[in-house]
This record gives C-alpha cells, structure tokens and sequence, in this order.
C-alpha cells in the first residue's frame, strides 16, 4: 500500500474532497441506507418494484452482459419489504468494517469493498448459469456478499476478538466466521422453499473466499485504482518525512504498550502514529512468514 493512502501521511488539503473526513464506514451505511429509502418511496405501490428491480443483478445476466452495471447496483440495494434486511447488514458492516478500515486505510478499504460485493455478485451469476437457474426473474440483491468479505478479514486479523450474540453470548470471531461459512456450505446444498425469500449463499462463500485470499496474498487493490477521489486540480498530495526506523528494542517495546492499549481501549483510541507503528509490525511479521 502507497503511502499516500494514508490518511496520517497526508498534509492538510484546502478544497472540497468528496466523502469529507467521515469514515468510509459510515458513508456506506449513509450510502446503503438513501438508496433504501429510495427503494421504499418508489416501490410502495403493491407489486410494483420497478426500481429495485433494476438494481438487482438478474441471473441471466450472461445472455444481457450490458446490464453488468448490475453488479454493482445490487450490493447497495436491499429487499425493501423486510427492513431487517438492511438492518443487519449494516450492523455487520459497522461491527466488522471500522477495525479493517483503521489497518488498510479509507481508500483501500473502499476498493476492498466494491471489488468483492461486484466478484461475489459474479459467482452467483455464474453458478446461475452453471446449474441452468437462468430465469430472468430469479434475481439477488444485497450488501452480503462484500460485508462478508470484510468480515473474514476482520476474523483473520483478530481471531481471538469476542463478540457477544443478542449482547449475552460471548463468542470468538474466529469461531463466528467458521460458523458463517459453514452455515451457508449447508444452505447452498440444502432444499429450499420457493415460496420464501431465497438467500445467495454463493455469492456469501465467494466473499468469504475473496477475504481470505486478500488477507493471505498481501494484495493491495491500489494498485490497479485511484488511491483517492478528488476534484480536478486538486493536486497530488504531499508526503511527510518521518524519522529513520527505529531499533528492535525500541520498536518491541513501543508495539507492546500500543498491544495494551488496544486490549484496554480498543483499536479505536490509537493515534496516527501508533496505527502506523502497528501497521510496520504486520509488514515485517508478513515478511518474516514469506
């Protein structure tokens, strides 16, 4: 990852920057949640869901590839009869994607994001495809697939993390995750009821895959996308000259009481810098593993 996706390498910019200084976190839930709402105005008369429909990605999309726009427009729209729906998703989103945005970055964790949920909504094309469901009216909508994504990165950098299910129930993520992708191995083989809403357990398993691949390779997508969205001239952004690295010792000592204060505060109370302390650590404990 460029320094310059660095939120903390970055001098002060004058000038409108689209997204502002929230999280990429919270502009997503802002996002998801508009275009409900957007869903429910136009889509309240009956049976006449024209406008979700026209975000759902269609399972014969491979005989109309130029609506494969849809990929895309699907991870941002939810079933706007069942508010739960949304509700859960973007609880998953919040609870998993804060810690994964504070380790890669705003802008990365975007790219993140938009590159599964459009892979995951493939795979579920594909298998359409593949086991002949190739009915226009079977369609897949829903934000899953990339949050499931996050939440296997989320569960590879944390595994001993505790969550507490209905806020009783403590239970380690690593084990959540397990159980996540293991339910929808079940789901995807099991019989299902045509006359209840169906569940893309594909497209869920391709997120789930494409996390973990992303977190094992150490792939960066800024490689391939911009690091940043901003205005026509606005500019590059300058980088700050830090001092020389710092020796073992030193380095150890500092990354234990950043350790404890995460384990006392959470991850959320780390400066700038101690974040990018942390982030060298797992840069050099990635290149002692290869």
């Amino acid at each position: 990852m460029g320094l310059a996706d660095r939120e903390y390498y970055r001098e002060e910019q004058t000038g409108w920057r689209i997204g502002g200084d929230h999280s990429m976190v919270t502009i997503l839930i802002a996002i998801n949640a508009a275009v409900y709402l957007l869903q429910v105005l136009f889509d309240s008369n009956g049976d006449k869901d024209n406008f979700t429909d026209a975000l759902c990605v269609h399972a014969d999309l491979f005989s109309h590839p130029w609506d494969a726009w849809q990929l895309l427009t699907a991870g941002f729209a939810h079933d706007p009869s069942s508010i739960l729906h949304i509700l859960f998703n973007m609880f998953a989103l919040w609870l998993f994607g804060r810690d994964v945005e504070a380790i890669y970055g705003r802008a990365e964790f975007l790219r993140i994001y938009l590159v599964t949920m459009v892979l995951s909504a493939l795979a579920w094309v594909a298998v359409q495809f593949a086991t002949g469901d190739t009915d226009h009216q079977v369609k897949m909508l829903g934000a899953s697939g990339a949050i499931t994504g996050i939440m296997i990165i989320f569960v590879m950098h944390y595994p001993k993390r505790v969550v507490y299910i209905w806020g009783l129930i403590p239970v380690p993520v690593w084990l959540l995750g397990v159980f996540f992708v293991l339910s929808n191995l079940f789901g995807m083989g099991g019989v299902t009821n045509p006359n209840e809403p169906q569940v893309a357990y594909e497209a869920h398993l391709a997120g789930a895959l494409i996390g973990f691949l992303y977190y094992q390779s150490g792939f960066n997508f800024g490689r391939f996308f911009p690091s940043k969205l901003k205005f026509p001239g606005s500019g590059k952004p300058k980088l700050r000259v830090h001092a020389p690295e710092e020796s073992a010792e030193t380095f150890d000592q500092r990354l234990d009481r950043i350790l404890a204060k995460i384990a006392d505060k959470g991850i959320d109370s780390l400066s700038a810098e101690e974040q990018r302390l942390l982030e060298d650590a797992s840069r050099r404990m990635q290149r002692r593993r290869s």
